[in-house]
């Protein structure tokens, strides 16, 4: 199972309370933080809110049916990793939630043990997505340089400037997912932490300081994008 330490953040969508609190208290045994909620609206804010390793769904939902919120989420570029819960076990049934962008389905009633293993599996591989390439604490590009370990860098004309713990980490993220589009969800989660999001203006912020470090015209930028709708990008 996924270590204790990690405490990857699952959200239980379950209208049902007894399986819903039966859900939390299993997960919470395995170390996860689990926020639970029983209607589809609420999944939608509560993804808006705060970054999940995993949403456990089920499809049977007042209001907004779990594959609508699937779909939904997905459509918010979010790749989230979603395993369905539900009491329609037809091949048609399974083919239809992972064409809505489902990752996983299991029918009730299902066996505790191979949630929990599919769960794990699932958040494991999400983990191995997201794993930034290892770089050094000096890192050079384009007559640039960061030094992550004493939180300065040196732009484009030689000028030294200091760098917040945020501009670093930031930095860092970025320049260890090169060439790869980090969603606005993850840079939070990473940069942030749960439950403590800014506007993502906050972010466009630290962009622009960026380019002005490194650019030779910020309106046309080479090395820091951003991808509209989705999150933000580092081309060396």
């Amino acid at each position: 199972m996924v270590q204790k330490e990690t405490k990857a953040s699952i959200l239980v969508v379950e209208d049902e309370e007894t399986l819903r609190e039966s859900l939390k208290l299993n997960l919470e045994l395995e170390g996860y933080e689990v926020t639970t909620v029983d209607n589809g609206p609420d999944v939608l804010k509560a993804v808006k809110n705060e970054y999940f390793h995993l949403i456990v769904l089920d499809i049977m939902l007042p209001d907004m049916d779990g594959l609508t919120v699937c779909e939904t989420i997905r459509m918010q570029h979010n790749d989230v990793p979603i395993l369905f819960l539900s009491a329609r076990n037809t091949s048609t049934d399974r083919v239809e939630g992972l064409k809505k962008g489902g990752d996983d389905y299991l029918t009730k009633p299902f066996n505790l043990e191979e949630l929990l293993l599919r769960v794990d599996k699932l958040i494991v591989k999400n983990k191995k997505i997201h794993d930034p390439h290892s770089i050094p604490d000096k890192y050079a590009f384009d007559n640039c340089s960061v030094d992550f370990a004493a939180h300065e860098c040196v732009d484009l004309n030689g000028e030294k400037h200091e760098l917040s713990k945020k501009e670093t980490a930031l930095l860092k993220l970025l320049i260890e997912h090169e060439s790869e589009v980090v969603s606005r969800e993850h840079i939070l989660q990473v940069v942030w932490g749960y439950n403590v999001y800014p506007t993502t203006r906050t972010i466009d912020n630290f962009i622009l300081n960026f380019r002005k470090y490194f650019e030779q015209d910020s309106r046309h930028p080479k090395h820091f994008h951003s991808v509209r709708g989705i999150g933000y990008k580092f081309t060396a």
